[in-house]
């Protein structure tokens, strides 16, 4: 009997144990509650766009190079210098030509004694010939006189005119020399900045050689590449948006000013030229896309604001059926204003956290903010 007792009570206790332990794993979990913005993901009907990649280039450029041969004396000016239409750049060894400017100077003067003893003794012969053709009509000279002194006047005028023709040579070869001499002086063909010195003083330039590159100032442009199956949709004056990632994450207004009519034989792509608005912060040699309108798609968009970063990935806060929150990962497309395409991860008409900012919102149920 007591054997029978002792087990009937050990029999009962664990039968308590064991409801106890129901108890307590049936107890419901709490879940955090957070209040928070929520917005939803929408589809919607975007512009399809041709992506053009190049760089931000002055609307006009010159590479200045000397002439004439000769050796740097002073370079006035370095990168980055701001320069005036017809400014002194450059300065070359003149003495060479200098004496050849001399040497035509003094050619001119030579030139002009000489067609000022012609002009006299033209004028002497002249004046000879009126007064035998008097005598004549009076028969008191013989024809052979007259005929020598004709010939001496008509030899006056020819060696007159030959000296004129020499004096002009004289006075081409003077503008020649002055004209080489002021090669000497490399000047800036218009306002701008100097974006580049090929050379310093003691080299030797020669014709043809770059030995600066100035930009003009003003409006810059960029200039893109597009595939030749895309060059129809393109066209000078259509207006495309323009992002510099240096200056501005938005994009800036831009027009297509040129499309070069020849594509490039190696890319088989054109080079098209867009104007961008005036700005302080762009410079020459800045990396920039342009955007161009390429029909239309549908999309799933969200707002930036909701869009939240873990390393170099993309995530949003989707609420569930209860709303509670899930961390999901992106992959994003191309901003459309405030908004960003989702290409994959979302589906449209989802729940999303906005602005979530560094808060761990996982397994929090949310709670929409009025």
């Amino acid at each position: 009997m007591r054997a029978v007792l002792g087990a009937s009570l050990l029999a009962v206790s664990a039968a308590i144990v064991a409801g106890c332990h129901g108890a307590v794993s049936a107890s419901p979990k709490v879940i955090q509650t957070i209040q928070a913005r929520v917005v939803q993901s929408q589809q919607q009907q975007v512009t399809q766009n041709l992506r053009a990649t190049g760089t931000v280039h002055s609307r006009q450029t010159a590479v200045v190079s000397a002439q004439v041969m000769g050796r740097i004396q002073q370079v006035l000016v370095r990168e980055g210098d701001t320069v005036r239409a017809g400014q002194t750049l450059i300065v070359l060894d003149d003495a060479a030509l200098r004496a050849s400017t001399v040497q035509a100077q003094a050619g001119v003067k030579a030139a002009q004694s000489q067609q000022a003893a012609a002009e006299t003794d033209a004028k002497l012969a002249a004046s000879t010939l009126v007064r035998y053709r008097q005598l004549e009509a009076q028969k008191s000279v013989s024809p052979q006189e007259m005929d020598e002194v004709s010939r001496r006047a008509e030899s006056a005028t020819a060696k007159l005119e030959a000296v004129r023709a020499q004096t002009d040579v004289a006075r081409a070869q003077e503008s020649g020399a002055h004209t080489m001499l002021g090669y000497t002086h490399l000047v800036a063909p218009f306002s701008g900045v100097v974006t580049a010195r090929m050379a310093d003083p003691g080299t030797m330039a020669a014709p043809g050689v770059p030995l600066m590159q100035i930009d003009q100032a003003g409006a810059l442009q960029l200039q893109a590449t597009v595939d030749q199956s895309a060059i129809d949709i393109v066209h000078k004056g259509m207006k495309v948006p323009v992002e510099i990632e240096s200056v501005s994450s938005k994009g800036m207004p831009g027009a297509i000013q040129e499309i070069l009519p020849a594509a490039d034989p190696a890319s088989h792509s054109f080079l098209i030229k867009i104007d961008l608005p005036f700005s302080s912060q762009i410079r020459a040699g800045m990396y920039g896309t342009a955007e161009i309108a390429n029909g239309v798609r549908q999309a799933i968009l969200i707002p930036r604001s909701a869009v939240v970063s873990r390393g170099s990935l993309a995530c949003v806060y989707v609420l569930d059926s209860q709303g509670v929150a899930q961390l999901r990962y992106l992959t994003l497309g191309a901003a459309q204003g405030d908004l960003v395409e989702v290409l994959s991860g979302i589906s449209a008409g989802e729940k999303l956290v906005d602005t979530p900012s560094d808060r761990d919102l996982s397994g929090k149920r949310i709670q929409a903010q009025p």
